[in-house]
């Protein structure tokens, strides 16, 4: 397996990075990074938006108007090995049948920080890191076809399918098949997933697929002659002492496990303690695809695993050149599919303002996330039952883009120079601007400033320069820094560098003028914002406007000072 290596960071970068995140760490944590709860404070982070996004999330537990979003909630954030905030809300068993009749008071079960969920798809990360685990015993290799282990799969077509096209989606398998109706048996199941045909040429684009983990699974067991269950509890749970980690939930756990759909096709009524998945369900409870359960506390371990580079507490899953390779984008011919082995990357829609090209996680469909930010040493945790009792009772995606959101916006974007720098802030469907006062240059006059960018690109920062006020054109910039688009550019947006930039800028025109930063932003999704700082503005030698100095110059409507 080719490896990738991240280049490590500094002692210096270290030491003053923690609640920063315009200063990202390149490097893993130190192996012997321990979780352990304090404040915000603590750990350098403003609280503010994280109980931003705590009562948020509380909210929607309830009722709006007729029907809460999701029926309860368990949330975990840790920055740099410090549990910043936590927090339950809501029932882990709410309702009596599918249409939603609410169960007597005194037959509801509440949430409580200990509530087991039922994972969904967030289990492929766990049967991906047993994959992994195969791959340093050297009994797998993930670039070699997949049925050079499993040779039935090299049925209809997929005799040049990897191991890595299966962990990266790109398999050309299709989504879905319903194994549980459409056939008998778990023997005629697993069947039916490795005789499948693909649906698109192996390699020619990204599909995510329950059948890719399906079959991973079964590539385990066969590999290393242990049930999946067995394996991830022998080298990954185990090791981590994950206790309430793994598949079927024993009975004596299950006053703890949150409840999820009312199914009537198949007729199971209410699920609790058995796979939501019909699929997994049907499998036994043990497939490649879903059916773990956890806790918010032991995927926090699992996190800071990740984080460390593969081990906690003096124990070891995965070597750190393999975390390495696992959280590389092995899919940048699909953008806006960005895949490691296993964990997906960079996913603005659920993980908010901690996106960045090294941001790795993974969603479940019964209602959980988990978003690990190697860049600020952060991970986030949201598990509800969004599905119970109903599936259709909507989306949970802006609650998992919030909490994400919310530990991103409690590290500080610190001014470059002196006390403080212009900001926007984080409001989504808006336009702010900074304005120059009225500016009088012989020549062409310069623009200089530092910028910190962190957006969409649908959300644009324009320097502007008008000479009566009225009429605005876009002066093109040249950026310098770390992530900087080049050549000339009229705008500027993007994220995951996490760096600020130095922009220059011309004035095209002698006389007088005036200059504005104009920030636009589009109506969902929005990272950090906009910053600016050390506004120059030149005539030759002559300087027309030194905004360090003069900031009360300066006319903004949207925009504030913002220090650290």
């Amino acid at each position: 397996m080719a490896v990738v290596l991240m280049a490590g960071g500094s002692e210096a970068m270290a030491e003053n990075a923690a609640g920063r995140f315009d200063r990202p760490w390149q490097g893993f944590a130190p192996a012997s990074t321990m979780l352990r709860a304090d404040s915000a404070e603590s750990a350098g982070l403003d609280p503010g938006p994280l109980a931003e996004a705590e009562r948020a999330i509380e909210a929607w537990t309830r009722p709006n108007p007729t029907r809460p979003l999701f029926a309860g909630a368990v949330t975990l954030s840790a920055h740099n090995g410090v549990i910043v905030s936590r927090s339950e809300a809501g029932q882990a068993v709410r309702y009596a049948d599918a249409s939603g009749t609410e169960l007597p008071a005194e037959q509801r079960v509440p949430m409580r920080p200990d509530t087991i969920f039922d994972l969904a798809s967030v289990s492929k990360l766990f049967t991906s890191l047993a994959v992994l685990c195969l791959v340093e015993d050297g009994s797998v290799d993930v670039d070699a076809p997949v049925a050079g282990y499993l040779p039935e799969f090299a049925a209809n077509g997929k005799d040049s399918v990897t191991v890595k096209q299966l962990l990266t989606h790109t398999s050309g398998l299709e989504p879905f098949i319903p194994l549980w109706r459409d056939w008998p048996d778990k023997a005629s199941r697993i069947a039916a997933v490795l005789d499948r045909a693909p649906k698109y040429l192996p390699g020619s684009r990204y599909v995510y697929s329950d059948l890719n983990l399906i079959t991973l699974g079964v590539l385990v067991e066969r590999r290393s002659g242990k049930p999946l269950d067995t394996l991830v509890a022998e080298r990954i749970t185990g090791p981590l002492g994950l206790r309430d980690t793994g598949y079927n939930p024993s009975a004596a756990k299950l006053h703890r496990v949150a409840a999820t759909e009312f199914q009537s096709s198949p007729p199971r009524g209410m699920v609790r303690g058995e796979a939501h998945d019909e699929n997994a369900w049907s499998l036994g409870g043990v497939a490649g695809h879903a059916g773990v359960f956890s806790t918010a506390d032991d995927l926090a371990v699992l996190a800071q695993a990740i984080l460390n580079g593969g081990g906690y507490a003096g124990r070891r899953i995965l070597r750190a050149e393999t975390v390495r390779e696992m959280l590389t984008n092995h899919t940048p011919q699909f953008p806006g599919n960005d895949h490691g082995l296993g964990f997906e990357l960079n996913q603005r829609w659920y993980m908010g303002a901690l996106s960045g090209q090294r941001t790795a996680g993974h969603t479940g469909f019964t209602g959980t996330s988990l978003v690990i930010d190697p860049a600020s040493r952060s991970f986030t945790i949201l598990l509800t039952n969004r599905v119970h009792p109903s599936r259709t009772w909507g989306s949970i995606n802006l609650a998992r883009e919030r909490l994400a959101s919310g530990l991103a916006r409690a590290m500080a974007v610190c001014p470059r120079h002196g006390a403080d720098a212009w900001a926007t802030g984080w409001a989504d469907g808006t336009t702010s601007t900074l304005t120059s006062p009225q500016l009088v240059a012989t020549g062409s006059a310069q623009v200089t400033f530092d910028t910190f960018v962190d957006t969409e690109s649908s959300d644009v920062l324009r320097l502007e320069w008008s000479s009566d006020g009225q009429t605005w054109q876009a002066l093109p910039m040249r950026a310098a820094g770390r992530g900087a688009p080049p050549g000339q550019v009229d705008v500027l947006a993007g994220a995951g560098h996490r760096s600020w930039w130095t922009i220059n800028a011309d004035v095209p025109a002698a006389g007088q003028f005036t200059v504005r930063w104009r920030a636009s932003t589009d109506g969902r999704y929005l990272g950090r914002g906009f910053y600016v700082d050390r506004i120059l503005v030149t005539d030759g030698d002559r300087p027309l406007l030194n905004g360090e100095k003069e900031p009360h110059l300066m006319t903004p409507d949207g925009w504030r000072p913002q220090s650290c």
